[in-house]
């Protein structure tokens, strides 16, 4: 088996970290916002060890060969059909989906849109959308979301941010080494654009978090992860997602912020190992 280390779809090419036994069981693995496929680095290194081969990507507006401009191109639709695609790269066809951030708000879509594709599903951080919409109602998380409402401006964050993702990130707690890494991969307001993009298609019919989106219930086992310090993303929302899978759930708390992968990554990762082992016994 050749190891996966890119691949197009619609012209795209997005790179991949492909690791861990070749034959083992796939754990596909989504980052958020603004990181990369290294962010799951410590996570990735715990489950190659338990004989899990993870496959991360640089998503839609992070790869350098997919970086689309037009803000359709980031519907739900196309990111969701992203991740799929790598999976269809690797020949698998059900695989247990992990995502974090951003990562996890497309992991709950995969699991609505493909449930016969996904295994079990670990998400961090970021709740069932339905929860989230309903936690958006409160003072209390439409404080932490303010941000959401700024990124709606053309062409102004981008501007903003461009050279200073690093010191932000440091700010608010990524690690030294990952806050560098993104400091130079988002120097110019070129390259935040698709990773911002995210942000402003969210609020369409057809985005991500859509009016249309996130209504269904989960039906694969499931296991939530939250930091109960997360500045962004409160306990509203986080407690609600429960009702939202039908089928084996487990809730984990962290007494963790926001930055879950790089962090957390020992309690991270015997979550997902813990919710693949349960999930294969079954």
């Amino acid at each position: 088996m050749t190891r996966i280390t890119s691949f197009t779809r619609q012209g795209l090419t997005f790179d991949v970290l492909d690791q861990g036994p070749e034959d083992g069981p796939v754990v596909l693995l989504l980052h958020g916002f603004p990181q990369d496929a290294r962010g799951w680095d410590d996570v990735a290194a715990r489950l190659n060890a338990q004989g899990l081969r993870t496959l991360a990507m640089d998503q839609r507006g992070y790869s350098p060969g997919a970086r689309p401009t037009e803000l359709a191109a980031y519907r739900r639709e196309e990111l969701s059909g992203d991740a799929l695609a790598l999976a269809d790269e690797a020949g698998v066809e059900r695989f247990h989906l992990v995502g974090h951030d951003w990562g996890g708000v497309l992991a709950w879509d995969i699991a609505l849109r493909a449930p016969e594709r996904v295994t079990s599903l670990t998400v961090l951080s970021t709740p069932h959308p339905t929860a989230l919409g309903h936690a958006l109602k409160t003072p209390d998380q439409l404080k932490k979301s303010w941000y959401i409402g700024m990124f709606q401006i053309p062409a102004a964050p981008e501007r903003l941010l461009a050279g200073r993702v690093g010191t932000l990130t440091r700010r608010a707690g990524i690690p030294e080494e990952a806050a560098e890494r993104y400091e130079r991969r988002f120097a110019t307001a070129d390259d935040l654009r698709g990773p911002i993009n995210w942000y402003r298609a969210m609020l369409r019919k057809d985005g991500v978090t859509g009016k249309n989106a996130g209504n269904g219930i989960i039906t694969m086992p499931t296991t939530f992860v939250w930091g109960n310090r997360d500045p962004a993303l409160g306990r509203t929302a986080a407690e609600e997602t429960e009702v939202y899978v039908h089928a084996p759930y487990k809730f984990v708390e962290l007494d963790a912020g926001h930055w879950l992968p790089e962090r957390e990554a020992p309690a991270v990762a015997e979550a997902i190992v813990d919710r693949i082992s349960s999930t294969t016994s079954d």
